[in-house]
């Protein structure tokens, strides 16, 4: 569909995908191995065979975060495309994939949705987007708080700018673009007219982030320099890093979590209640 490739990714994995510490490390075999954040680093070379490529699979994320939001295991829509002018083909193409989930849900699961009372968003066929910048400055002057110079948004803020897209815009869903570097990734593409932000993407879903995306990088170069700027040794991502030295296509995707999507969907107050064996913080079994 829309000429994308199913990929199948391997879930131990011998260096941290995001090269941060959320990661669930385990012992393979008297060698340090860890259980994959994302498909990333996988998808990424597979766009420089297939050009479009996909998965849905699980994901795990040592964060010890125990919230009404946050997962350390749960199941992924992922996506990459290659041959992009920048971060806004790569949200042209995510916007396309939810108008489809949800005319999907409304033909051929009217009976579960009238049984759980669900209202299926309408999905503009241009999102509105704001970037994070004129973000930050939004919610400054319209609510008393200033978020500047944080970077990311807080749960309050994404909820405000949800209901603010619904005044402003009559849409449940809001992109935010542009977050600065310092939260994205090392191969995250930087905005070139403006290098402190990012060519990057979150889509907010009644008030809820449920997708991260952008633009990454593709010269091999630009790698070494952006590992090199966060201290990171690029011996562990040699074998990713392999493609790129013999080439790829600019290219972007994006990761969207289908238990907050099915939890915002049913209008549950706990991702838990979205997903059949959740696994949280405290919770191993069943």
């Amino acid at each position: 569909m829309l000429g994308f490739v199913e990929v199948f990714t391997p879930k131990l994995v011998a260096s941290a995908t995001e090269g941060g510490a959320n990661v669930f490390a385990l012992d393979y075999f008297g060698r340090p191995a860890y259980l994959a954040q994302s498909p990333q680093f996988y998808k990424q070379v597979m766009v420089g065979v297939f050009e479009r490529v996909y998965e849905v699979g699980p994901v795990f994320r040592a964060e010890p975060h125990d919230t009404p939001r946050h997962l350390n295991e749960y199941v992924s829509l992922d996506a990459e495309l290659g041959f992009i002018r920048d971060h806004r083909d790569a949200m042209a193409l995510l916007r396309e994939v939810v108008a489809g989930m949800v005319a999907a849900l409304g033909e051929r699961e009217a009976a579960a949705l009238d049984l759980l009372a669900v209202r299926l968003p309408a999905v503009p066929a241009e999102i509105p987007a704001i970037h994070f910048a004129d973000a930050q400055e939004l919610i400054a002057r319209e609510t008393g708080e200033d978020p500047r110079g944080e970077p990311d948004l807080a749960p309050a803020h994404e909820r405000w700018l949800g209901d603010w897209a619904v005044r402003e815009y009559g849409s449940e869903f809001l992109f935010v673009t542009g977050y600065p570097m310092v939260k994205r990734p090392f191969y995250t593409h930087p905005d070139p007219d403006r290098p402190a932000f990012s060519n990057s993407f979150d889509l907010l879903f009644r008030g809820l982030e449920l997708v991260t995306g952008g633009q990454r990088l593709h010269r091999y170069e630009d790698y070494l320099a952006a590992l090199a700027a966060r201290g990171l040794d690029p011996e562990p991502f040699a074998g990713y890093l392999e493609a790129f030295r013999h080439g790829m296509p600019p290219h972007g995707g994006f990761a969207l979590g289908l238990e907050r999507w099915v939890a915002r969907l049913t209008g549950v107050a706990n991702v838990r209640e979205a997903t059949l064996f959740p696994r949280d913080l405290h919770r191993l079994t069943p």
